[in-house]
């Protein structure tokens, strides 16, 4: 009976098997449990009864365990080798059990993750998306059979600026659908005994589904779309250090809408394609600032520009003033396309130059209202304020270097009195060529005013007009005309006062001209020189200094 039983178990299942051990432990479980609690009632009772049994007890007798007459008895028995035997059996025989039953549950569940795996073979994983569209635990022509019916109705639209949209129909350019191994080389190309990653990762796969459309309908389509008009596309600007009450700070980058077309038709071709239903233009196609304000490279250029603050020069152009300090400097420190900080030295001197245009005034002309009376133009001549360009473009860069604070005048190759009108000051000379007279204003009041005589137009000797400054005075000597092949002169002409201011033209007095004034000069007029008789002469000479402005007009 017993070999027919053992046979009989031997050819039940392992689940079987599995299922009558559980049921036999359990139950000796529920046993163990039982015997426990029936023994801790007992034990209970007892101590009850022994509490009892001691209260009725009048006697009390303590006996001495160490003394010779006590017999000492285990309070414990040993157990026997039968004993030990049996329990020794016992454990063994429970953990065969479960080692049954743990081998059991293994093996179920290595069965459940194989027939997984094969499902993944064929189907995509869980989690997963194609092209943003949830196809987990699809098969291959499941997914084609929706994209397919996705065709007739697909739109890509175009998210743009300020909520704007706008749409590619897929009808416009004739899309269709067309059946490909895309789908089924993604599934291929998983590891079907790695499914139980994507529980916890997320696949978001990217494929060219099989789709075909009219290549110049899409270009038709592209061309009409109101975001490619140039007009319309504002240019992102980047994050740039710029100056807030005399200091460098990073003004934020500018997100524009300004596209690059051939990289936007890329997009557009990649949508259709992956079968994507939309297009963020902002974070896919406009072009971006490549700084902001977090770049490590703006930060930098910031702190350096602020290091290159200090200077603060102040030019005098009296009674004016013109600065250049923090306010010119954001002009001229400027950053390269790496964010790298230079000085524009053609900026400084643009600015160099504004300052001649604006106070140059050396060979300008000049009207005013005359000595005479009468409005007049003096045309320019050799006087007038004249800044030496190079040289005040070269201090003015040695001064932003050193970060100097100074009040100065430019750097002048030619110098006027200054610069009220065009330099002329209240104090200087006139020659009115029309009424042949010589008036000289002295701060600003007429002292004299006399008849010349000035050169013989009617023999190429005019007295050109112009506005002029004294070179020099001098007295007694001898005015001379070209030297001959004798060795004379052409003319010899001694003066008591000379006063040049044009050349060889200038003041003198002149005891050989028998009257002035009027229109002697056209027959008897000099050679270009203000003839003046001895005593305006004297007084002229006396009143008159080198670098005093001579207004020759007619």
């Amino acid at each position: 009976m017993k070999e027919t039983s053992k046979n009989s178990k031997e050819k039940k299942s392992s689940e079987e098997i599995a299922d009558e051990t559980m049921q036999e432990f359990y139950a000796a479980m529920e046993k163990k449990d039982e015997e426990k609690v029936k023994q801790k009632d007992e034990e209970e009772s007892g101590s009850e009864q022994d509490s009892e049994d001691d209260t009725d007890e009048l006697d009390v007798h303590f006996v001495d365990i160490d003394s010779p007459s006590f017999d000492k008895q285990e309070v414990e028995e040993e157990p026997t080798e039968e004993e030990l035997a049996e329990k020794a059996a016992e454990k063994k025989k429970k953990r065969k059990r479960l080692g049954i039953v743990l081998g059991s549950i293994f093996g179920v569940l290595l069965v459940a993750y194989c027939g997984i795996s094969i499902f993944f073979m064929s189907h995509l994983f869980f989690n997963t998306k194609i092209n943003d569209i949830d196809f987990a635990m699809k098969k291959a022509e499941e997914v084609e059979t929706y994209m397919a019916g996705q065709v007739d109705d697909y739109q890509l639209t175009l998210m743009e600026a300020n909520n704007q949209t706008e749409v590619i129909d897929g009808q416009t350019i004739a899309l269709e659908y067309v059946k490909g191994n895309e789908v089924e080389q993604l599934i291929n190309d998983q590891n079907p005994f790695l499914w139980p990653v994507s529980l916890f990762k997320h696949p978001n796969l990217q494929a060219k589904i099989g789709v075909k459309y009219d290549e110049k309908a899409l270009t038709s389509a592209i061309d009409n779309l109101k975001c490619l008009v140039e007009e319309g596309q504002v240019p992102s600007e980047d994050a740039k250090p710029v100056v807030e009450n005399g200091t460098f700070v990073i003004k934020d980058e500018v997100y524009g809408t300004q596209i690059n077309k051939e990289d936007f038709v890329k997009k557009v071709e990649e949508a259709i394609n992956g079968f994507h239903k939309e297009i963020d233009m902002a974070k896919d196609v406009y072009l971006k600032p490549k700084f902001t304000k977090d770049s490590s490279e703006v930060i930098a250029a910031t702190k350096e520009m602020n290091s290159r603050l200090g200077v603060d020069v102040t030019y005098d152009f009296n009674p004016h003033q013109e600065k250049v300090d923090a306010e010119k400097l954001e002009q001229w420190l400027k950053t390269d396309e790496n964010m790298a900080v230079y000085l524009d030295e053609e900026a400084v001197r643009g600015f160099v130059n504004e300052l001649a245009a604006k106070y140059n005034t050396y060979g300008q002309p000049l009207t005013m209202v005359s000595s005479g009376g009468r409005e007049v133009t003096v045309p320019g001549g050799s006087f007038g304020w004249e800044i030496n360009i190079e040289e005040e473009l070269a201090t003015l860069l040695a001064n932003i270097a050193n970060k100097e604070v100074v009040t100065r005048e430019p750097v002048y190759s030619q110098r006027a009195v200054n610069h009220e009108g065009v330099g002329v000051g209240n104090t200087y000379a006139e020659v009115d060529l029309t009424a042949q007279k010589l008036y000289f204003v002295q701060d600003g009041q007429v002292v004299i005013n006399t008849e010349v005589t000035t050169g013989n137009p009617n023999k190429g000797w005019e007295t050109p007009p112009g506005l002029f400054f004294l070179n020099y005075k001098t007295t007694n000597t001898t005015l001379r005309g070209k030297k001959m092949p004798d060795g004379s002169y052409e003319y010899e002409s001694p003066v008591n006062f000379w006063m040049p201011f044009n050349g060889g033209i200038g003041f003198h007095d002149a005891p050989w001209q028998p009257r002035l004034g009027g229109d002697w000069y056209l027959t008897n007029g000099s050679r270009g020189c203000i003839n003046m008789n001895y005593d305006a002469a004297s007084q002229l000479y006396n009143l008159i200094q080198s670098g005093t402005p001579v207004l020759v007009y007619y």
